[in-house]
């Protein structure tokens, strides 16, 4: 892939991102759950957009999650993770924000794992 056809793609994603940001707006009460992917490793970050803190991330980097791939398996046991650290801080409800990626996949993998941990979208 040439650095035209990464940039191009690049390009696209923060189009697509910008896109889906006007309408999402996590606050107190709901915070929004955001996921980053890349070739490695996935992220995930709880953000209450009102006081700019993030109050709950996890990583396929975690020790809970070593050597843990970026595939659908993996982004379901992220998701639980994530799930159950929201329950720990009585979060109940949250935005979810898939960044620009198209919802299939390990991105979708992420939301039903987060779901089946009791967190309500």
């Amino acid at each position: 892939m040439s650095n035209r056809e990464l940039s191009d793609k690049i390009r696209k994603r923060d189009a697509r991102k910008a896109h889906v940001r006007k309408n999402i707006l996590g606050s107190a009460e709901r915070p929004r759950l955001t996921v980053f992917r890349s070739n490695k490793n996935l992220y995930v970050q709880v953000i209450d957009d009102a006081a700019g803190h993030t109050l709950v991330a996890g990583s396929t980097l975690e020790e809970a999650l070593k050597g843990t791939r970026p595939t659908v398996e993996g982004g379901t046991k992220l998701g639980e993770l994530v799930g159950a650290r929201l329950k720990e801080k009585n979060i109940g409800t949250v935005v979810f924000d898939r960044n620009g990626y198209n919802y299939h996949g390990v991105i979708k993998a992420i939301a039903d794992g987060t779901r089946k941990a009791g967190i309500q979208f």
